[in-house]
């Protein structure tokens, strides 16, 4: 058969066959044909994960990628980067399924963080050159790895002009912390930071070994622009005394927190302030009897309760003083730590401002304590115990000599770095420990958590001063305490008006 196609487009060349041009078409269409099956072929989806093929980069690059995004060139880009790896993927398969899995090797997989680098509570300046920022840390890290910190200050006017420092870490629960321990990282400068007053940031690094390569930057404080006040770091400050409290937890008296709270006010003075932290003790009821010395501008409560799920020793309290100790470093000439269960006392009549006049030459002073029975009362029935007060009625002393108890302290906190519950070791200057014969404090241990009556044992007061025996511990008469108890009622009176607290169970 022949097929014209005339003159002006081409001729057969021979029976049965096409021809354009002078080219033999049924090659071409058939090379044409072959060339359209394997277009197809790479167009129909395949039985396989092509992400077997992609390079580590490219699947990472994918993942982050929404669909949408997709552009040509990232598939293009995706394409490129797996033919290089096709061949050694395929072979790694192939050999990882001929290789029998061996039982004796044991695999570790790891699920979750044990515990966190750093979690930070709180940062400071504290001074021209100075920032403290106070947070908890993983203890094992500290114990048995190399942590450490670097402190950077980044400028808003311009960030080329950002100062950098090598942070100080101090450990100030002396190993008692839990899953966690306090950490204080100073960081200071040689040149002042935000000294154009234009604000900026201040940035922690904390790094979790030697290497420098693994890190987390923490954005640990923030100045405006026109915060920066060289003032504010230098005398006179705005209380004479400060007071810094430990964690309050557990089910409280409000009844005791009540006396506690008018007691000292009235010792302290006027140019005195208290600072608690309410870590879940706080009720109702001993809400009740703090918030007129709130209302009155005496007494700030923080609320601390979200430190529970960080565990540490005695409800975080070494990094609830740390962050007073620097919140309030230049508010007072002297900071007081110690507990609710505690009542300072100055032997012999003595004034409060002549006895730290005397202690003046020391960065911090400890205090010794008077223990006290919880239980014991006077066996007495004129007395009306209902009405009483707390250290009204506990009048007898643990008169056991020659053994070392827990002391309290205060401070000069310009001069502190970082604290503790029973004193620094972190100070500028000198400590005394020479300070029975000026300033004691009396200890009502585990009476703070008896809600209801706290005389549960009466005796007589024996005569010529003899102890008595309870518990086979020798106890005396002190009635130091009982003597102050009206004054201090009729101060309150005067302060805040009458006192009705709720009912506690």
């Amino acid at each position: 058969m022949k097929k014209d196609f005339g003159s002006s487009v081409g001729t057969g060349t021979g029976t049965g066959t096409y021809s354009l041009f002078g080219i033999d078409l049924k090659p071409f269409i058939a090379t044409l044909f072959l060339v359209t099956l394997v277009i197809a072929f790479f167009q129909i989806p395949h039985p396989y994960n092509p992400s077997l093929f992609l390079s580590p980069a490219t699947k990472s690059s994918l993942s982050c990628t929404k669909p949408e995004n997709l552009t040509t060139s990232t598939l293009r880009v995706s394409k490129t980067n797996s033919i290089p790896v096709l061949k050694e993927k395929i072979a790694t398969i192939s050999a990882s399924k001929a290789i029998a899995k061996d039982p004796n090797k044991r695999e570790f997989k790891a699920y979750g963080n044990a515990a966190a680098l750093f979690v930070q509570m709180s940062a400071y300046r504290g001074g021209p050159y100075t920032f403290a920022i106070m947070g908890l840390a993983s203890k094992p890290i500290h114990v048995y790895g190399t942590p450490w910190y670097k402190c950077e200050w980044v400028p808003n006017s311009n960030s080329s002009n950002t100062i950098r420092a090598k942070a100080y870490k101090m450990l100030p629960d002396w190993g008692y912390g839990r899953v966690y321990t306090t950490v204080v990282v100073n960081c200071t400068f040689s040149e002042i930071p935000n000294h154009d007053n234009n604000g900026g940031k201040l940035i922690l690094y904390a790094y979790y070994s030697k290497s420098p390569k693994r890190y987390e930057k923490i954005v640990a404080l923030e100045e405006a622009p026109g915060s920066y006040n060289e003032s504010k770091f230098k005398p006179p400050f705005p209380y004479e005394y400060l007071y810094c409290g430990s964690s309050l937890y557990g089910n409280l008296s409000a009844s005791r927190i009540r006396e506690w709270i008018a007691y000292h006010v009235h010792f302290f003075g006027p140019r005195s302030h208290f600072v608690l932290h309410d870590a879940g003790g706080v009720t109702p009821a001993v809400r009740a009897a703090i918030d007129p010395w709130i209302r009155a501008g005496r007494v700030t409560l923080q609320d601390i309760r979200s430190q529970a799920e960080f565990d540490a020793y005695y409800y975080n309290q070494f990094v609830v003083v740390n962050d007073c100790l620097h919140r309030y470093r230049h508010a007072a000439n002297w900071t007081f730590f110690f507990d609710v269960d505690e009542y300072i006392y100055l032997p012999d009549g003595r004034s409060l401002e002549s006895v730290l006049a005397e202690l003046l030459p020391y960065t911090q002073f400890t205090i010794e304590q008077n223990p006290m029975s919880s239980k014991l009362c006077v066996l007495d029935p004129k007395e009306d115990y209902a009405n009483e007060w707390g250290f009204e009625k506990l009048v007898y002393r643990d008169s056991i000599t020659g053994i070392r108890r827990d002391r309290k302290y205060a401070i000069q906190a310009q001069n502190a770095y970082a604290t503790g519950i029973h004193m620094s070791q972190n100070v500028i200057g000198n400590t005394t420990h020479k300070t029975e014969h000026l300033i004691r404090y009396y200890h009502y241990h585990n009476s703070i958590n008896v809600l209801g009556e706290p005389c549960r044992e009466f005796r007589p007061i024996p005569p010529n001063g003899n102890p008595t025996w309870f518990e086979k511990i020798p106890f005396v008469y002190d009635d130091n305490m009982k003597k102050l108890a009206r004054t201090i009622k009729q101060f309150e009176e005067k302060m805040i008006g009458s006192v009705r607290l709720p009912p506690q169970i």
